[in-house]
């Protein structure tokens, strides 16, 4: 059966989720980990999806300049996947960067199809030395990067 889920500002009670879903997709090499403190600087970046008060799924927005932010950290219970949770999330991280004002919109993925569904298309990533010069130099797959880049723009 099929729940609605419900996305929210992610708050500092949410960490723990956050850290295990992260965690989760980190030990599989797909997301970059994060630490518990990390996490707590950087909760009011997240949106979390709810399902019964049951949290499964999050995403976080960053900005990395002044046209351009991140959609990072997207992942979902593997229980819930299929069921439009996911794009909920990109959603409200869409509306709060139009909020901010910021133009462009990109992510590194390895589900490319999901952010095409979502409006994304597929291009260059060194076009975002932000990107690079702020997460990419920490990341063990640095020099041999798989992850594909999306981008939507918004204005």
């Amino acid at each position: 059966m099929i729940q609605t889920a419900v996305c929210r500002k992610a708050t500092v009670d949410d960490v723990d989720f956050l850290y295990d879903l992260i965690q989760g997709y980190a030990e599989s090499g797909i997301m970059l980990p994060r630490t518990k403190e990390m996490l707590r600087e950087q909760a009011d970046t997240f949106v979390v999806a709810e399902i019964d008060g049951r949290i499964v799924g999050c995403g976080a927005l960053l900005r990395l300049g002044a046209d351009l932010v991140e959609v990072r950290s997207l992942g979902l219970d593997p229980e819930y996947k299929g069921q439009g949770i996911g794009r909920k999330i990109v959603e409200m991280l869409e509306l709060q960067a139009r909020e901010l004002g910021v133009p462009k919109l990109m992510a590194l993925t390895y589900e490319v199809a999901f952010f095409e569904r979502n409006g994304f298309t597929v291009v260059n990533k060194e076009i975002f030395p932000e990107k690079v010069w702020r997460d990419c130099i920490h990341c063990k797959k640095q020099h041999n990067c798989d992850e594909i880049a999306v981008l939507k723009r918004l204005d």
